[in-house]
Parts: structure tokens; sequence; C-alpha cells
């Protein structure tokens, strides 16, 4: 059996491909979970793709990824990354290694959109590559897996 990935998406991320395209693309939330599902079919790994404007799902997607034993988490809080110590509270709560993916440089942005909460407590953050960071992310998290194995 396939070891899963929860990929995880915070709040406006539905509005992919009309919201603010000059900064996201035009690529929709539907373009992103067929990237992530490829990647992961590449690794073998299974996709569970998420996406939710509630910050406490985003905590309970986390909380669900640990007790199935999930194989990490790749996850793009969107601004709940400057504002959320719950989300950071529970990544910090998990062994799973968590991969932090903004599709925009948040660091060429705002000064409040340079503040990560969750930076600190992840494995790696990827920032910048557009969606396809998704990817970049989940390639990341597969070789993670694969060092523990060896």
């Amino acid at each position: 059996m396939a070891k899963t990935v929860y990929v995880l998406n915070g709040p406006n991320l539905n509005l992919l491909g009309t919201r603010e395209p000059k900064t996201y693309g035009r690529a929709t939330l539907k373009d992103v979970e067929a990237i992530c599902r490829e990647a992961g079919k590449r690794h073998g790994l299974a996709i569970e793709f998420r996406q939710t404007n509630h910050e406490g799902a985003l905590v309970d997607s986390i909380h669900e990824a640990a007790a199935k034993k999930g194989a990490g988490v790749v996850i793009n809080a969107g601004a709940y990354t400057h504002t959320s110590v719950a989300l950071r509270d529970a990544i910090a709560a998990i062994e799973l290694p968590v991969i932090e993916v903004h599709i925009s440089n948040i660091f060429a942005r705002e000064s409040f959109r340079h503040l990560s909460h969750i930076a600190p407590v992840a494995k790696a953050s990827l920032c910048g590559f557009g969606v396809a960071g998704y990817a970049l992310a989940i390639d990341g998290l597969a070789a993670l897996i694969a060092q523990r194995k060896g």
C-alpha cells in the first residue's frame, strides 16, 4: 500500500486561477491537484489533497496525517502562515516531515508576509516557484523518506 502525503491548502487558495493572477498565475486548484498527483505517482506516493478556509480544519488535517501514519505533509497555509500559532504548534506536535510551500516569493512581497510561523518547525520551505513548487515539495519529501529508509 502506498504511503500517503497530505497536501493541505489554506484560505483563498480555492480562488487560484482568478485571484490576483499577476501574483499567483492562472493555474487553478484543480491544476495544482493534478500536479501533486503526478508528482506522487512518480514516487509511489498517494496524495490526500485538501483545501479549507478554516484554521481548525487545517489543524485537524495535520493531526489526522500523524494519526494515520502519513508519509508527510506539504502545506500552503496561505495567510495563516503569518498569523497562526495554532498551525505552528500542530506541526511541532507531529513527527512527520512537513514541507511549507508558497506559490509566490513571500519575501519579495509586503513585509508582514516575511514572517512564517511554520518555517521554524517545518523540515523545509519553498517559495516563488509558482505552482511547480508543489511538485518540488513532493520530490523533496520523497527524497527525505528515502533517506529515512536507507
